[in-house]
């Protein structure tokens, strides 16, 4: 005789997005924690760095306590992964507990690092409790003399391979990135060869075209030498179309879905749902370059992380541009999406959220009229009929893509 006592379920299949978890609009689920502005490099294109020994930075940073309260708020608001960065992050004493600490409450850990303070204790901890997301490392050359002329610290490179030496021992999954800048640009393609060698990645060095000026708008000097480093438009656009296949392919997906005019509001890009940043003096932003007095929470003394995403941070998506140059040109410029111009970069440019960014129209025009999106002397704010012409564009381009055998 067969009971009709059912036995119990202790495990069951389901879609996340049938989650109760998601029914309930998790507010979190990605989380930065930029850890120090203090590094051991000296880089000449960072937008961030502060000195590794200066006290009176260090004595201002988040305690090990704050940043544990983070943590547990971030988890209990439904956080699933939390990126630790800098400065160099490594540069915290109390780094390991840290990481420990993130991967006992279940969260993912992503690390982005120079690697030169990657220790053997370091990596045997990632073996034993993995971080379950790659470890990111970003080169600078390709050899002592070219990584030094950047990092201006006599013994960086050697340090940046022992550590990687250190990962590879223990089986750390990592991988490599790159910057644009002039001792890669010089050996391009064989930088991106070894880097993916090194790491062993099936896919090449993710790599930074745009080089941000100083965050907090502390330098001056250091904005000079920045804006020297940045390429011009012909090159960046030369550069970026390298690997023709993969560039017309990618511009022919992105343009079909992201460009048209933005209109005069200035979030496009859904700043702070979803995803928070705390800098390491306990200042909470939408996003980690979005250092606007304006646009940023006192978590450190206000300790409310769901008030900053369920009031401040949706606020500032109603938020619209009031300057004439930008209502007159950005805000109805068709090859917007295609624009590294956003709030951060006018704050870190000119200390305001809406003022358009010279170099960076000037590099998206060059790139648009690569492509055969616009005419010589043509701006993307003075095209009246862009719906057509990009329709245009699309079966041209798709026809291009047949001919090279890259879509069928």
């Amino acid at each position: 005789m067969k009971s009709d006592t059912k036995k119990p379920v202790y495990l069951r299949r389901q879609r996340w997005e049938e989650s109760s978890i998601w029914q309930k609009k998790v507010l979190l689920v990605e989380a930065t924690g930029e850890l120090t502005e203090r590094c051991n490099f000296n880089c000449l294109h960072c937008y961030i760095n502060q000195p590794a020994g200066d006290q009176r930075i260090k004595q201002k940073e988040l305690t090990t306590a704050e940043w544990l309260d983070f943590l547990r708020e971030v988890v209990e608001l439904g956080c699933l992964t939390v990126r630790f960065t800098g400065g160099e992050p490594l540069l915290r004493e109390d780094f390991a507990e840290l990481y420990t600490f993130s991967r006992r409450l279940g969260l993912k850990v992503g690390l982005f690092t120079n690697g030169s303070l990657i220790t053997s204790r370091l990596a045997r901890l990632w073996a034993k409790i993995p971080p379950l997301e790659k470890i990111e490392i970003t080169l600078y050359g390709l050899d002592a003399n070219s990584y030094e002329k950047i990092t201006r610290v006599k013994g960086s490179w050697e340090a940046v391979q022992q550590g990687i030496a250190y990962l590879k021992e223990n089986r750390i999954p990592f991988i490599i990135k790159g910057a644009m800048l002039p001792p890669i640009i010089e050996r391009l393609k064989e930088f991106k060869r070894k880097a993916q060698q090194l790491a062993s990645m099936d896919f090449p060095p993710a790599m930074v075209f745009a080089l941000d000026l100083r965050a907090r708008r502390d330098s001056p000097e250091k904005n000079q030498e920045i804006v020297k480093l940045r390429l011009s438009p012909q090159e960046y656009t030369r550069l970026m179309a390298q690997e023709e296949e993969l560039y017309y392919q990618t511009m022919n997906e992105f343009c079909s879905k992201f460009l048209g005019p933005p209109g005069t509001k200035l979030f496009t890009c859904e700043a702070g749902r979803g995803a928070v940043a705390l800098d390491a003096y306990g200042q909470l932003q939408p996003c980690l370059l979005l250092r606007h007095p304006k646009t940023i929470y006192p978590w450190r003394t206000k300790r409310n992380l769901g008030q900053a995403l369920k009031q401040l941070f949706p606020s500032l998506l109603q938020c619209e541009a009031t300057n004439p140059a930008y209502l007159a040109r950005c805000a109805r410029c068709f090859l917007a999406g295609l624009c590294e111009q956003c709030p951060a970069r006018s704050w870190m440019e000119h200390g305001s959220l809406d003022t358009p960014i010279d170099y960076y129209c000037r590099v998206t025009h060059e790139q648009a009229r690569s492509l055969g999106l616009i005419k010589d002397k043509e701006k993307g704010w003075m095209v009246k009929d862009w719906p057509e012409r990009l329709k245009r564009w699309q079966q041209a381009m798709a026809t291009k893509l047949k001919k090279k055998g890259i879509i069928e």
